[in-house]
């Protein structure tokens, strides 16, 4: 039983430069994206399909936003981390995220650094 478990993430933004990136960040650092989601209806049955260790979170999505897709995930699994993505300007979002049980934030603009440093905060290795 020696084999370390890889973390798993799924990945809800509605641009696929921003899935990517956010891919090949975690692919970098070993972690298995198990599913990627366009928008939050999409996320919210991705992650009860596949149960991931953590999901990043756009907040503006069409069809369902960010937030309601949390309160979504949250109602499946209330322990899952969940880690809001947003652009500046949407701190208020980011608040209500917190409040409805988001474990954390990333600002857009990010970097690889930030990126992991928020996600080994957040998510048990």
């Amino acid at each position: 039983m020696g084999a370390e478990k890889k973390r798993t993430a799924l990945i809800a933004d509605d641009t696929i430069f921003m899935r990517k990136m956010l891919s090949d960040i975690f692919g970098a650092h070993g972690i298995e994206v198990v599913a990627e989601a366009g928008n939050g209806k999409e996320a919210v049955e991705l992650y009860e399909k596949h149960l991931p260790d953590f999901v990043t979170m756009d907040i503006a999505m069409p069809e369902m936003d960010g937030l309601r897709a949390l309160k979504g995930i949250k109602e499946i699994d209330p322990v899952a981390v969940v880690i809001m993505v947003s652009s500046m300007g949407f701190q208020e979002k980011v608040i209500e995220a917190i409040r409805l049980g988001a474990k954390n934030f990333i600002v857009k603009p990010f970097t690889e650094a930030k990126v992991m440093e928020v996600v080994n905060k957040s998510v048990p290795a």
